[in-house]
């Protein structure tokens, strides 16, 4: 089993909407699109992102971001999806941060 954490400053990614459309899935962009803390929101799924990276060794770059998909389940409970396989996911956010952990089970 791996973990990989990550922290991301908020305020770094205010008005990011190009970072935005880079990195989410269609599914994400549209959550993302309708939210009125778009900053916080897109946080989260980066730092989801590179928590994931760092769990799997680095074996995904930034140009597979977006094939990186973070929904929610029945609960609103986030988890992490990439080439079919399911990842838990833990995401918070407290005042100008957001960090996430994922693990990887292999």
């Amino acid at each position: 089993m791996e973990i990989g954490v990550d922290i991301v400053y908020i305020p770094r990614l205010e008005g990011r909407d190009d970072l935005a459309k880079k990195i989410l899935s269609d599914e994400e962009y549209e959550i993302y699109c309708s939210r009125l803390d778009k900053a916080q929101f897109l946080a989260g799924r980066f730092a989801c992102r590179e928590a994931f990276v760092k769990a799997k060794k680095g074996q995904i770059d930034f140009h597979q971001f977006n094939k990186i998909r973070v929904l929610y389940d029945a609960f609103n409970a986030p988890y992490l999806m990439y080439e079919g396989l399911k990842y838990p996911v833990s995401i918070a956010h407290d005042k100008d941060y957001a960090i996430a952990t994922v693990i990887v089970k292999r």
